[in-house]
């Protein structure tokens, strides 16, 4: 990467607080319901939700363009909608960064649930999301948010410009826990 491609001019971006919500967002990407098929448990359950919904938005992100260089600080609002599959709260795909070394904090704005994190090893911890708490997802390990509330789980990320986002691991390997609904409060199982 040349140097021009490095260097951006200082920026500021307001962001609400009680919403979550990026004014004057660069980058907006939508996860479909229909590409979450393989990462639910009950895969019956998530193609029902497809075709009863529409292929509804399962989550958003909202970004400002950053350089994907090291040096830089990637920013992003992640919006989980709320929902189950199967019992199953609605979640992000999940994905290690490119570049392991990298670390990821999450500073949730609205709503409530998890982060769910496993490293590679099978280790796996989860650390709750409520309005106010930040979460530090440390280098090496794979994360997912998971919304176990009614409204949308609504976070700002921060994470190293050059870490990249490696998908294709969860999808061969998942995650050793999944958070269902259990009488009205969310179990790890």
């Amino acid at each position: 990467m040349t140097d021009t491609q490095k260097r951006i001019e200082p920026f500021g971006v307001e962001i609400d607080l009680l919403t979550g919500a990026m004014k004057d967002f660069d980058n907006y990407k939508k996860t479909m319901a229909s590409t979450m098929i393989p990462y639910y448990a009950d895969t019956d359950a998530i193609r029902d939700l497809v075709e009863s919904q529409g292929n509804p938005i399962h989550y958003e992100v909202f970004e400002k363009t950053i350089p994907e260089a090291a040096g830089h600080i990637r920013v992003c609002i992640s919006k989980l909608l709320p929902g189950k599959v199967g019992g199953e709260f609605f979640m992000t795909k999940g994905h290690y960064h490119t570049v392991l070394e990298t670390a990821e904090s999450y500073l949730c704005l609205a709503g409530e649930g998890f982060l769910l994190m496993k490293t590679s090893e099978g280790r796996c911890l989860w650390e709750p999301f409520r309005p106010g708490r930040l979460v530090y997802c440390p280098p090496s390990w794979a994360h997912r948010s998971i919304n176990t509330g009614s409204v949308p789980l609504v976070s700002l990320c921060h994470y190293p410009g050059d870490a990249g986002h490696n998908y294709g691991d969860i999808v061969e390997e998942g995650f050793p826990k999944r958070c269902f609904d259990r009488g009205g409060k969310p179990a790890f199982e």
